[in-house]
């Protein structure tokens, strides 16, 4: 660290802060703060954020601790105009004096190629960081993400939680200001029940290593998480047990400890005769815990609980926890009992109270059109047509039950459950389960075809109407999650090699909705929609706009046929031939785009074929337009644009020895017929003319 640059320390205290956005608030807080660093010219070596339930924290080290002096420049008018004939200060040049704050014999000459200009010069001293800071802090607090700000006490000053205490260092000097409240100082103070105490912090540097050894706070979130994570896995009582660590909850739990202990607690076998899933959600979603499993993923009677203190009787803290346990996991054994004592086929005519969407009815509405949109599609693909039919007829029954009244997490798996329950077949179990799969980005889809097409009816019947009433998604706003049930649409087809054709499935589903409809263009509107979905299925996959682009031109509404093309031009953009051919298609389209229709209608004429040039690509193109037709049929694209490739030389010896727009009518027609032909060939399987050349 250079004697100009010192470390800062900024902290927040407060009461238990949201553990689910803890991390983000954080994240922001510290880019804020170094956006605002870069905007000011202050320079510095590395920036981190610390975050604990009971704080948000940003460290700076080696902070410049001034702004360089800045050189500010402006020009005023030019010299021509800025003095009279007589040399008099002109208007123009009093005015332009007088907002630079200075006398006109205090501006200077500017000589560049372009003329004269009179020009204002001088040096802005820096602004010390100290001076800066509090506005800097203030403003980053302000565009924290908080959806809902709470005031306390006679405080008119919001924020997500009651601030207790500000923290603000610039070496060991404290920021002087006021934030939030509360006045800056160099106090921090430790873990609530182990040290709650103040901690004074005479430099930054110490900051982290202090809240360890004397507060009991481990301030580092991802060094907690870790740390959490490795506890879990140690706490595992043998080899024969493996620890369920959810990701998301694992997140939550480092945002709810401090100083974290992991635990092992134990309930009664007899919650076991509960479908697990419903279990694990009560562990995991209302008491944070992490669940234990078998070798072959079975639940075991035991869970581990992460503690936010240091117990010197350990067994207590697992006594208290297993106590709470209970109720909750014998409110589930009683939703389920009481649950199957109904079967789903007698929920479902309760759905008729559930409304769907108010334009479109009630949700058993809307499983008797998945019901009859699943036949339409199971019978394209090979699936079972009547079991297919009652999976959709019966997938959203168990959304009026108690247990996904308490877990609405769990829809679809407890009709799965009440499925079995009933004596229905298991593959009408396993597409009710499945069906809303895939949930999210990476999630697995439907495993059966009988699944798949539940799924696929579901998603369709949603964008159908939805759209069908004029509810389009736009900017961020999705409130029925269409753009994810689209992905899912895209990936169910193309990674279960479903030969579907989109447009008519959109059709069939609107005409399901009877006259419910109003938008006329939803049909259009859906395929639009579903193509721009395209390229961020692709996108995500890391596959260049402008191949996307290539086939999304052509509206291909089968998205199997879609990824072979995808698939295809992937591998033409890696041949020495595709810069030239795109290059060459890019010319043909533009040449085409200026004539009329007219002009490029007809046969091509051999008799008005005269250059060799022209006559060796005619041929070749009546060559490739026979060989080609068996590999459009059966969507080989990637040999279709090998061949295609061949035709590069003929190409560039039609451009270079050939006029198209020729005087003679009949040979620039009949030329521009040879172009059209060469531009449809390609339009076969791509647009070639979008990509680089």
């Amino acid at each position: 660290m250079s004697s100009s640059a010192q470390d800062l320390l900024f902290e927040i205290g407060t009461e238990e802060l949201p553990p689910a956005t803890l991390q983000t608030m954080a994240k922001s807080l510290l880019a804020s703060f170094t956006d605002a660093l870069d905007v000011k010219g202050l320079n510095y070596e590395h920036a981190c954020y610390f975050a604990t339930p009971r704080r948000i924290a940003l460290c700076i080290s080696a902070l410049d601790n001034k702004q360089a002096d800045q050189k500010i420049e402006r020009r005023g008018p030019a010299l021509n105009v800025a003095y009279s004939d007589n040399g008099e200060p002109s208007k123009a040049l009093l005015g332009f004096a007088r907002s630079c704050g200075a006398e006109p014999d205090q501006l200077g000459k500017l000589e560049t190629n372009k003329g004269s200009w009179v020009v204002f010069s001088k040096t802005e001293e820096g602004k010390e960081t100290q001076q800066l800071l509090p506005e800097i802090a203030e403003n980053a607090i302000a565009k924290l993400p908080i959806a809902k700000r709470m005031n306390w006490g006679s405080n008119k000053i919001g924020f997500v939680r009651p601030v207790h205490w500000i923290l603000f260092l610039y070496g060991r000097s404290t920021v002087a200001c006021t934030l939030l409240g509360k006045e800056a100082g160099n106090i921090t103070f430790g873990h609530r029940f182990h040290h709650p105490e103040a901690i004074t912090i005479d430099t930054p540097s110490e900051y982290v290593e202090k809240l360890h050894s004397i507060g009991y706070v481990i301030a580092d979130f991802d060094k907690r998480k870790m740390l959490i994570k490795e506890q879990a896995l140690s706490a595992v009582p043998n080899s024969e047990s493996k620890v369920i660590i959810d990701e998301s909850l694992l997140n939550e739990v480092t945002g709810l400890v401090e100083y974290p202990h992991a635990l092992m607690g134990l309930f009664d076998d007899e919650f076991l005769k509960v479908p697990q899933e419903a279990l694990i959600s009560a562990m995991q979603e209302h008491q944070k815990y992490f669940p234990l499993v078998n070798k072959v993923g079975q639940l075991l009677p035991n869970f581990i609980l992460i503690s936010n203190i240091n117990s010197s009787h350990p067994e207590h803290v697992i006594a208290g926890n297993e106590k709470v346990i209970r109720p909750r996991l014998a409110d589930a054994k009683f939703f389920y009992d009481m649950d199957s004592k109904q079967t789903l086929e007698n929920r479902n005519q309760s759905l008729k109270n559930i409304v769907f969407q108010t334009k479109l009815g009630s949700l058993l509405d809307k499983s008797t059109r998945i019901s009859l949109l699943a036949q339409y599609i199971a019978e394209q693909i090979g699936a079972d047509v009547q079991l297919s039919a009652r999976a959709a007829l019966l997938c959203k029954a168990d959304l009026n039950s108690d247990m996904v009244g308490e877990f609405p997490d769990l829809q679809g798996t407890m009709g799965y459950y009440y499925a079995l329950n009933d004596g229905e077949e298991k593959s009408v179990a396993l597409a009710i389960k499945e069906h809303y799969q895939p949930k999210f980005s990476g999630d697995e889809i439907p495993e059966s075809l009988i699944s798949a097409s539940v799924a696929l009816a579901d998603k369709i019947d949603t964008l159908a109407g939805i759209f069908g009433i004029g509810l389009i998604p736009t900017g961020d706003k999705d409130p029925f999650a269409l753009r994810r049930a689209t992905l899912g649409i895209i990936r169910l087809i193309i990674e279960k090699y479903l030969p579907l054709d989109l447009a008519p499935l959109i059709d069939k589903s609107i005409s399901l909705f009877d006259n419910k409809l109003t938008n006329k263009s939803a049909a259009t509107d859906i395929l639009d929609f579903i193509l721009a979905r395209f390229r961020a299925h692709y996108k995500a996959q890391g596959v260049a706009t402008e191949i996307i682009l290539s086939v999304e031109k052509l509206r291909p509404s089968k998205p199997l046929d879609f990824d072979k093309r995808i698939n295809a031009v992937k591998q033409f953009v890696l041949l020495p031939e595709a810069k030239a051919l795109s290059a060459a298609n890019k010319r043909v389209q533009n040449i085409l785009n200026k004539q009329k229709s007219e002009d490029i209608k007809g046969s091509l004429q051999d008799d008005l074929l005269q250059e060799d040039a022209e006559k060796n690509l005619a041929k070749k193109l009546q060559e490739k337009e026979a060989s080609l037709q068996p590999l459009f049929q059966q969507g080989d694209y990637s040999s279709a644009l090998i061949q295609l490739a061949e035709l590069r030389v003929f190409v560039d010896e039609f451009f270079d020895n050939v006029m198209v727009m020729c005087e003679d009518k009949k040979l620039r027609n009949n030329r521009l017929l040879l172009l059209s032909k060469l531009r449809n060939l390609f339009l076969e399987v791509a647009d070639i003319s979008v990509l680089p050349n």
